[in-house]
C-alpha cells in the first residue's frame, strides 16, 4: 500500500474529493479527465496527467480510492470490488463539474481518458454525462456487456491489446457495435500487438510495450484535440 499523488481538492457528493491537477504551459486549455486503473492514483496516472497538460490540456485525475494506492493484485481487486460503479460515477461527475468550472478550462465540454477499470468507468461516465463529454478514450477497459450506451454523445477512440486475455477482441467488437447503434457513429477502435495495460510502465509483471504505447498515445492526443480544440 502507498499514498496517492494528490495536489487538489473539490466538492463531491457528501464529502471533499481529492485528485491530481496539471495545468498546461499556456495556462488555459480544454479539460481532460484521467480515470485511474484499479491500482489507484499512482505515479503512472500522475505522469499521464502531466503528459496531457504538456500537450495543452487542463488535466485532472480524481482519486477514487481516497488516498490509497497498491501494486498488489489481490489488494487492487479488493479495492475495485469495494468501489460501487454508481458511487464512482457520482464522484467522477463531481470531477467533471470541477474541471468545467476551473478558470483555466476552455470550452463547455471535456474529454475523458480511462485505463482498465478507468476505461470502463470513462464510458460509463460519458453515457451518463451526455454533451458535457465530447471525446472519450478507453484503454483496455469496457463496462459490463449489457451496459446501455443510450445517452452517449461523445466521440469514442478505444485502444485494446490483441493479446489481452482479460478482454477478448470479440467482446470489444460487440461493444463497438452497441456504441455505434446508440450513437449513430462508428467508434474508432484500434487493436495493438500487445497485452493488457501495454501503456503502463509501472506494473509488475510488466506488459508495457513502448512502441505500441507511443502509437496509442499520439492517436489519443490527436483525437482529443480534434474534438476539443
Amino acid at each position: 500500500m502507498g499514498a496517492a499523488r494528490q495536489n487538489t481538492s473539490f466538492p463531491g457528493p457528501g464529502s471533499t474529493l481529492h485528485g491530481y491537477l496539471a495545468p498546461p504551459p499556456a495556462g488555459t486549455g480544454p479539460g481532460v479527465l484521467v480515470v485511474q486503473e484499479w491500482w489507484g492514483l499512482t505515479r503512472h496516472i500522475a505522469e499521464l496527467t502531466d503528459r496531457l497538460a504538456a500537450a495543452g490540456f487542463v488535466a485532472l485525475a480524481p482519486d477514487l480510492y481516497g488516498g490509497t494506492v497498491t501494486h498488489d493484485r489481490a489488494e487492487a481487486a479488493r479495492m475495485r470490488r469495494e468501489l460501487p460503479v454508481e458511487r464512482a460515477a457520482e464522484e467522477l461527475s463531481a470531477a467533471v463539474d470541477h474541471l468545467l468550472d476551473h478558470p483555466a478550462t476552455v470550452g463547455d465540454a471535456i474529454g475523458v481518458v480511462g485505463l482498465c477499470m478507468g476505461g470502463a468507468l470513462a464510458l460509463h461516465l460519458a453515457t451518463r454525462e451526455g454533451d458535457r463529454i465530447a471525446a472519450v478514450v478507453p484503454f483496455y477497459g469496457l463496462p459490463d456487456e449489457d451496459h446501455p450506451y443510450t445517452g452517449l454523445t461523445a466521440h469514442v477512440l478505444g485502444h485494446y491489446g490483441e493479446r489481452d486475455a482479460s478482454l477478448p477482441t470479440e467482446t470489444v467488437d460487440e461493444a463497438a457495435i452497441r456504441i455505434g447503434e446508440a450513437t449513430g457513429r462508428r467508434p474508432e477502435i484500434h487493436f495493438y500487438p500487445a497485452g493488457h495495460a501495454f501503456l503502463n510502465d509501472e506494473k509488475t509483471p510488466s506488459t508495457y510495450d513502448p512502441l505500441q504505447a507511443e502509437i496509442a498515445w499520439r492517436r489519443t492526443v490527436s483525437f482529443l484535440w480534434g474534438h476539443l480544440g
